[in-house]
């Protein structure tokens, strides 16, 4: 199997950690290691460092170099503009096709954390095993839900369930992007919803005949070298809303799975209990709970008294406060600044 991490965002909903020129992807924060290193590293000794490739944009490829040493230079596919996934995703099928494979490959994200890596592995490994017994299909990973959280995906799981390698196998009965915080309490307390990592596993040739059926514009502008042409789409526009149900199933896991996607869900990530403060650099906090405080000036020493539910950074030119409800408005920030020609802080 090919796997294809994909490594292209700019990671606004991080900002000010995340820049245009140094993504989510690769700060080293975790442990002094990026999450692209720790995507690599959990999938390379199973699968094999040649069969691993990052797909990202061209002002990232020298970053991608030095953070992996070990990644063949030929197997970092570049999109030569931003299109969105419904293309993206197009590339990626196109290079594995270009080097001579049509069987199964996993797409997978570079910004993501993982507390059981043997889950996800074996997962893998079990998709792989269905893709073998039938190529036209589509598997997702679905992650059992720890809480009722809004601010992600969730996949609604069918009623037919099989048992294999230790894994629930279910029908694939559709999916929410950020419900509501009253559905989502529901979905959470039906059973029958996972939360959706965004990993699937399927073939490439039944991905490429999905595009040239589903997405005849895109697949003719990317299959041809004119990628710049193509619609920018999201990639669940372009193919997921219109397959059919009943050639996806879903994968139910445990990875202990986590998307430090907002710098409150980078808390989350990193705190033992919500009630738990998060610090980083500098930081002197008194009386405060369920906070972010992350400090990377160096000189400057952090302080706060009484705060509870605050995201707190200060680089050297940017300093963002937020309440953790309001963490999700953070891209309409980086819009405004953009409007107001603050490029240079981006």
């Amino acid at each position: 199997m090919k796997l294809i991490i994909f490594a292209g965002g700019i990671g606004t909903r991080l900002w000010p950690l995340s820049r245009v020129n140094s993504p989510k992807q690769f700060d080293k924060i975790f442990n002094g290691k990026s999450t692209i290193q720790l995507a690599f590293e959990r999938v390379a000794p199973t699968f094999g460092e040649e069969n691993i490739f990052i797909q990202t944009g061209p002002l990232y490829k020298d970053l991608i170099s030095e953070q992996l040493p070990h990644l063949p230079k030929d197997n970092i596919i570049i999109e030569p503009e931003r299109k969105d996934l419904g293309a993206a995703v197009c590339l990626g099928m196109k290079e594995m096709r270009k080097r001579g494979h049509e069987g199964a490959v996993a797409i997978l994200w570079s910004d993501h954390l993982m507390d059981r890596e043997s889950e996800f592995i074996h997962a893998l490994e079990t998709a792989e095993e269905l893709i073998s017994e039938d190529s036209e299909r589509f598997i997702f990973l679905g992650e059992r839900p720890r809480f009722a959280n809004n601010n992600l995906g969730w996949i609604k799981t069918g009623a037919n369930k099989v048992l294999l390698n230790n894994f629930d196998i279910s029908e694939f009965s559709g999916w929410k992007y950020r419900p509501a915080p009253e559905e989502c309490d529901k979905m959470y307390k039906s059973g029958d919803h996972l939360w959706n990592p965004g990993y699937f596993i399927t073939s490439v040739s039944f991905l490429l005949d999905c595009y040239k059926r589903l997405s005849p514009q895109i697949y003719q502008a990317v299959i041809h070298g004119k990628f710049e042409q193509s619609p920018a789409m999201h990639f669940d526009e372009a193919i997921l809303e219109k397959i059919d149900l009943s050639r996806a199933v879903v994968i139910k896991t445990n990875m202990g799975w986590a998307d430090p996607g907002t710098l409150y869900a980078l808390k989350e990530a990193l705190e033992e209990k919500r009630s738990d403060n998060v610090m980083n650099g500098r930081v002197v906090a008194y009386n405060c709970e369920d906070t972010l405080l992350y400090n990377l000036e160096k000189g400057k020493v952090m302080a706060a008294i009484g705060l509870s539910g605050i995201v707190a950074v200060n680089t050297e030119d940017a300093l963002l406060l937020v309440h953790r409800d309001e963490v999700s408005h953070i891209t309409k920030l980086v819009k405004k600044m953009r409007e107001e020609g603050m490029e240079e802080y981006l």
